[in-house]
């Protein structure tokens, strides 16, 4: 395994250019995650909104800090206030302060620490940017992760649409092709037979599509993985995207989410399965430049 060389970053910001990027960053984030801050103050969960927060592990002060890529250090200048800012951020791990003064993330440091799970993901995120879009898969996951489940099993708290009995007869009665392990790891037991694939960590690489709603969700968690590398504004929106698909998962699935203001997508009929498609081909158009811009990112670290 190489070593990524240490070399002196390719670009500098100064203040206060970099300041006003790191306010509006945490402006945006803050806006972002205001609903979800709200509600867990109140002690109150949502069942389509809150998912990223709880299935990522993460916090929405997360979201809040600036990152301006790899190879970028920052000058605070004669600004006191920007100076004390860099006092902070070279405390921060996997950042250190240079000897001109500026601070830089530590790159090196940064891919000594997490090789192992960089190059894996780069390895997922080459994979699924060479293949074309697989359409179709009506997000029939939600449904086989309640095939044949008792009530009290559920893991949300909501009812189903069509019943415990049409919802069986859904997925029995349609192709059930789900290549995301990470959904799949979830099914039913008396669902994974009926899946035509059996995916498994192992054959991630081999699998992951673009077309997939969970695999163009999961840029959010490649943005997370590349850390301080990321910048803020790609990380902010692979939140986004992920946040809007998820939206479409929950509305294709079997649970009736009208009292949450979602109308369903009804993947039981002709033009629910149609809905879906065109839903899920442009969510796979708005993912490709994200995907593109994460193996430059993990590319840059010498992976």
């Amino acid at each position: 395994m190489s070593t990524p060389t240490v070399t002196a970053p390719r670009q500098t910001l100064r203040a206060p250019e970099w300041v006003a990027r790191e306010d509006a960053h945490r402006r945006r984030a803050r806006e972002l995650t205001a609903a979800h801050r709200e509600r867990r103050a109140r002690g109150e969960r949502h069942a389509v909104e809150d998912f990223l927060f709880d299935y990522y592990s993460l916090r929405a002060g997360r979201l809040e800090r600036w990152h301006p890529g790899g190879h970028v250090a920052l000058d605070a200048g004669a600004d006191p206030a920007a100076a004390e800012r860099l006092d902070e951020r070279a405390g921060w791990r996997w950042h250190r302060r240079l000897a001109d003064g500026t601070v830089t993330a530590d790159l090196a440091g940064f891919v000594a620490d997490r090789r192992p799970a960089l190059e894996r993901l780069l390895t997922v995120l080459r994979a699924t940017a060479s293949r074309p879009a697989h359409l179709g898969c009506l997000g029939l996951h939600e449904w086989a992760m309640v095939y044949r489940q008792p009530e009290e099993e559920r893991r949300h708290g909501l009812p189903l649409r069509l019943g415990a009995a049409g919802t069986d007869a859904v997925v029995e009665s349609h192709p059930v092709r789900c290549s995301h392990f990470d959904a799949f790891r979830f099914f039913t037991r008396a669902a994974r037979p009926v899946n035509r694939l059996q995916p498994s960590r192992e054959n991630q690489p081999e699998l992951e599509q673009p077309g997939c709603l969970h695999a163009n969700m999961d840029l959010l968690r490649a943005a997370l993985t590349l850390g301080p590398a990321c910048p803020g504004d790609l990380l902010l929106d692979a939140f986004e995207l992920a946040r809007d698909i998820r939206v479409l998962d929950m509305r294709a699935s079997p649970y009736d989410l009208t009292a949450l203001g979602h109308r369903p997508v009804r993947i039981e009929t002709a033009e629910g399965r149609a809905e879906y498609v065109a839903a899920q081909r442009a969510f796979s158009e708005r993912a490709r430049p994200l995907r593109d811009r994460l193996v430059g990112v993990a590319e840059g670290l010498g992976l």
